[in-house]
């Protein structure tokens, strides 16, 4: 079942923003996503949160200052996904700017698995370095850091993931999620949590002179990088992380961006001196991790940090392709889940965990997702791992933590789960193959205990009917170059339409043409091939249609009923 709701909006609120200058619609969708005050919208860096604020960061400040200082070598150990090699490249660009003896590894996820192993450290070891920095990732890596301690390697920890019951003993952890951190951001990327250690450690080198004879490096020029892994990252877009994206966007626009990225533009079509969020959600993230799903993400992490554009293009050619692949190897994957759910009523169920020994490991994640989305519900995808294990990537919906369900989980049956981490809508873990129905049968009894039915009904938010005269192109370029994302979602209207003309595209898509009182417009909603009543009612976004080199407006549907 799905209902349709209008985001209420606060007049108050609508009224001082119009007042300030803001355009009306803006006015009216900004006010429905919480801003009340016109300053609320300044993206300036001036109005980013204090890296005073970030605990932990001023003493990693310190100890890479004084690493820089003793000439002693630095080895960023990345994650496998868009956020841990942006924060990878932000790592590596801005260490080096500062003089300092800089590397980096990317563990392969199927040989490692995730975060600071003592397999892992291991493994860095062998590069020699004097101090460890994670990104994205080793908030949960307790034997990580006590191998490390062993081999007389010091470690520094950056990381937004939720904390376990014990914090591993590094030198420095900065975590905005860990005990005692004030910082107001609590939804920061990894990405944005290395900049900010990259912004303290400039000015402790500042302090210390280090700039005196020698220009400052301009950390600005990292914003790119910053926000394309917050917007691949899904995590939620409060002002500090909206300031990050259109800092970010407005450098890509203005074509002050990586090699990298420019190649990244390039291949999948897009322009970047029009760049959006959605470009950077669905274009360019992608074909990041596809690397990091199927191959080495060391290949992805080469493309952010080369400054020979013809050397980024060649890297951005192969993620293609592997994106290319990653999308067949999902369709069959998704065929295959389908099957299995039409053996168990899937409807009467809390949460899923899925199974097939033929799916690939690095496409669980999108698997889940996919599953999610169609029948709202956490859905948990398995795969083989090593020696018998299973690796599980979940997604949640909005009413269930999913990285507390699996806590709940591993305190009822304590050794089920060899491994787990993760947040609200994502997680991750690893069991044994043998224990897969009893760990399915106790996270439906967990799920069940902590949804209803209320949660387990679709809600599509909207921001109710959109006035005919709004319903233009001027307006949906608009709304392209504002920042939407989770936790501040992009605008979706509702109405009711009639339909005077449809028909399939391709097998998979139905083009429509919609009719309200004397106004016709076109529609289309993808992936969708069924035959419509004439009175329906949607849930649409605006969008700019290119075709033939000519722009229109073309309402997307998300969601269609019977009116």
């Amino acid at each position: 079942m799905t209902r349709i709701l209008t985001r209420k909006v606060p007049q108050a609120a609508r009224e001082r923003l119009e007042y300030a200058g803001v355009h009306p619609l803006l006015a009216r969708l900004y006010a429905a996503r919480g801003v009340s005050q016109a300053e609320e919208l300044d993206t300036s860096l001036a109005a980013l949160h204090d890296p005073a604020l970030l605990k932990g960061a001023a003493e990693a400040a310190t100890l890479l200052a004084d690493a820089i200082a003793a000439k002693r070598r630095l080895l960023i150990v990345a994650d496998y996904d868009c956020d841990g090699a942006t924060a990878c490249a932000v790592g590596v660009r801005a260490l080096a700017a500062f003089g300092a003896d800089i590397s980096y590894l990317v563990p392969n996820r199927f040989d490692y698995g995730y975060g600071l192993t003592p397999e892992v450290v291991r493994l860095a070891s062998e590069r020699k370095p004097d101090v460890i920095i994670t990104v994205d990732n080793g908030i949960a890596s307790v034997e990580g850091v006590v191998e490390a301690k062993r081999l007389g390697i010091g470690t520094l920890i950056t990381d937004h993931h939720l904390p376990g019951d014990e914090l591993p003993a590094a030198e420095v952890i900065v975590n905005p999620n860990q005990p005692g951190c004030g910082f107001p951001s609590k939804a920061i990327a990894g990405v944005g949590v290395m900049f900010y250690v990259m912004l303290a450690l400039r000015a402790e080198l500042r302090k210390r002179g280090a700039f005196a004879v020698s220009p400052e490096p301009n950390l600005a020029a990292l914003l790119d990088l910053v926000a394309l892994g917050t917007v691949a990252d899904v995590v939620r877009l409060d002002r500090n992380n909206r300031i990050f994206i259109a800092q970010g966007l407005a450098r890509m626009r203005q074509g002050k961006l990586q090699p990298g990225l420019r190649a990244l533009f390039r291949v999948a079509g897009r322009e970047y001196e029009r760049a959006t969020t959605f470009d950077l959600g669905f274009a360019l993230g992608p074909r990041l991790n596809a690397a990091g799903r199927l191959a080495d993400m060391s290949l992805g992490l080469e493309c952010l940090l080369t400054d020979d554009l013809g050397r980024a293009l060649n890297i951005a050619q192969e993620l293609d392709r592997l994106n290319r692949e990653r999308r067949g190897i999902e369709a069959d994957m998704q065929e295959q889940a389908l099957a299995i759910l039409d053996g168990i009523e899937a409807d009467a169920r809390a949460g899923l965990a899925l199974y097939d020994p033929a799916w690939h490991q690095g496409v669980v994640g999108i698997l889940a997702s996919r599953v999610k989305d169609k029948l709202h519900r956490p859905v948990i995808a398995f795969a083989r791992g090593n020696a018998g294990e299973l690796k599980g990537s979940g997604r949640s919906i909005a009413g269930l933590h999913l990285r507390d369900a699996l806590d709940l989980v591993s305190k009822r049956a304590p050794g089920l789960l060899l491994r787990f981490g993760g947040h609200a809508a994502a997680a991750g873990l690893t069991l044994r193959e043998e224990n897969l129905a009893r760990f399915e049968a106790l996270f439906e009894e967990t799920v069940r205990g902590l949804v209803g039915p209320a949660e387990l009904t679709r809600i599509i938010e909207t921001d109710g009917p959109l006035e005919a005269g709004w319903m233009s192109l001027e307006s949906a370029r608009m709304l392209e170059g504002e920042i939407w994302g989770q936790g501040f979602p992009a605008p979706l209207f509702s109405d009711e339409f009639e339909v005077e003309k449809q028909r399939i595209l391709k097998d998979r898509h139905l083009k429509l043409t919609l009719r309200r009182g004397a106004a016709r417009f076109e529609a289309i909603q993808f992936n969708f091939a069924e035959s419509l009543p004439t009175d329906v009612r949607t849930a649409y976004r605006l969008a700019v249609n290119e075709f033939n080199g000519i722009s229109s407006v073309q309402l997307v549907l998300e969601h269609i009923e019977p009116a």
